[in-house]
């Protein structure tokens, strides 16, 4: 058997590539090799969200998730009612004032960056006007990005938060879609282009002479050696195991990350709000019963204490569900593992961390709704930013370290990736996403100093 291009992983990524390549770029003889049913290993344990508001250095993730985002759009004008997306923003708040200047700034960069214009409301009398969600649909929704530092503004647009809310910022140019559907829709558009999906595991990879030539494929108890001279990995969080089968370091790790829903019986989420991040640490909220209780367990005595910042959550679907993600142990580095192990204490912990912020969420404190939990791995590098481009070894491609940010970024990364491989024009932003940029000595300087990088 013998591919163009063959493609390592039917994840979001996997399916993009083979959705440009062969949809949009009329590549023949395409074929993805993949052990689980598409989209099936971390794809479909997204949150789901978008945005194109990101910080620097440099204006290159904005670039990206511009183009990805205008690629959304695309589809989801070819198929509205199976492709459904919403422009309901996001929403960065915090209780502290001084963060609120460091807010500020950053919502200033982000703005020059390319990610729009910067509407300042202080409740003065030559204030921009403010849209909100209810007044505008996806195509006519507002760009950039709206911050309130008047908190007489933020009670009469943003009644549900803490009254302690003394910023917010409103990206706008964010939202929510459904993301496993649009990985769907490529694959199948890809399929109907000609493109193979094999059900088969890459057991290794033969470089000759610095060249792919092979991918030996395990499948039905059994092997088949495919030959190529273009290999694509798209491997999720199994992308380093398969870098060492071409023997490249791929700089990546792995991070855990859950997700708990729950129903909202009580309607104390607004459905029209997008995701919600607080900005700041929180203390949980327990009677003085209960925090002596968990004061006497080595096990328990942390949930006393303050934890970190990035409590975050949003409506989920159609019906009365919300989704709440926060990462209040710090993340580590692990081996992936399957089925990810998950937390029993996460639907309490982020429930009550939430209710910081919301404070009507408190209503369910006496009988928390039985919750949902999944989650799947961030594939990440250092300084959280995507590795799309050629490989050292001739042939050899990656679309990956796309962790935190995969199914909103994977429209422009396979777009960036196809134009790699066809030798089409490149935008502006295709260095950035280069694993060659570590050879660089500016840019490994430039990594000492190197700030927020817009993860959650």
């Amino acid at each position: 058997m013998n591919a163009d291009i063959l493609i390592c992983g039917a994840g979001m990524a996997g399916a993009a590539i083979a959705y440009q390549l062969a949809v949009k770029h009329n590549v023949k003889n395409i074929v993805i090799v993949d052990p689980l049913p598409p989209l099936t290993l971390t794809s479909d344990k997204s949150t789901e969200c978008y945005r194109n508001w990101w910080p620097g250095p440099g204006d290159a993730m904005v670039g990206l998730m511009n183009r990805s985002i205008d690629l959304m759009d695309t589809l989801h004008n070819e198929s509205p009612a199976r492709l459904p997306m919403h422009r309901y923003g996001y929403l960065f708040a915090t209780a502290d004032p001084e963060r609120a200047k460091s807010m500020t700034a950053s919502a200033e960069e982000i703005s020059r960056l390319g990610a729009g214009e910067l509407r300042i409301h202080r409740g003065a009398s030559n204030d921009s006007a403010y849209t909100p969600v209810t007044q505008h649909g996806l195509a006519d929704a507002p760009t950039g990005a709206d911050l309130f530092l008047d908190q007489s503004l933020i009670r009469k647009y943003f009644p549900h938060l803490t009254e302690r809310t003394v910023a917010l910022l409103h990206a706008r140019r964010c939202g929510w879609f459904a993301a496993q559907q649009f990985g769907m829709y490529m694959l199948e558009k890809g399929l109907e282009c000609g493109v193979q999906l094999i059900k088969g595991k890459v057991e290794s990879v033969e470089v000759e002479g610095n060249r792919i030539k092979s991918v030996k494929v395990g499948m039905n108890g059994g092997e088949q050696t495919i030959s190529t001279q273009n290999f694509v990995i798209a491997a999720g969080p199994m992308q380093k195991q398969v870098g060492r089968m071409i023997g490249i370091d791929i700089p990546i790790h792995n991070e855990l990350h859950l997700k708990t829903i729950f129903n909202d019986s009580r309607h104390v989420f607004p459905r029209e709000m997008g995701l919600l991040i607080w900005n700041d640490p929180v203390a949980l909220s327990w009677s003085d019963d209960e925090r002596e209780a968990l004061a006497e367990s080595d096990e328990t005595k942390w949930l006393t204490s303050e934890l970190p910042s990035g409590v975050h959550g949003r409506p989920e679907g159609e019906g009365d569900m919300i989704l709440l993600q926060w990462v209040y142990h710090n993340a580590e580095a692990v081996e992936p593992t399957f089925p990810v192990p998950l937390d029993p204490q996460l639907p309490e912990v982020a429930l009550r961390g939430m209710a910081a912020v919301i404070p009507g969420l408190s209503t369910y404190f006496n009988q928390i709704p039985k919750p949902f939990i999944d989650g799947g791995y961030y594939a990440r590098t250092k300084e959280n930013r995507a590795l799309i481009g050629p490989l050292a070894v001739e042939g050899a491609y990656i679309i990956g370290g796309l962790g935190g940010f995969g199914m909103m970024s994977s429209c422009g990364a396979s777009d960036l990736l196809a134009k790699h491989i066809v030798g089409a024009e490149l935008p502006s932003y295709a260095p950035a996403f280069l694993l060659s940029r570590y050879d660089n000595p500016q840019y490994q300087e430039t990594l000492k100093q190197w700030g927020a990088s817009g993860e959650l």
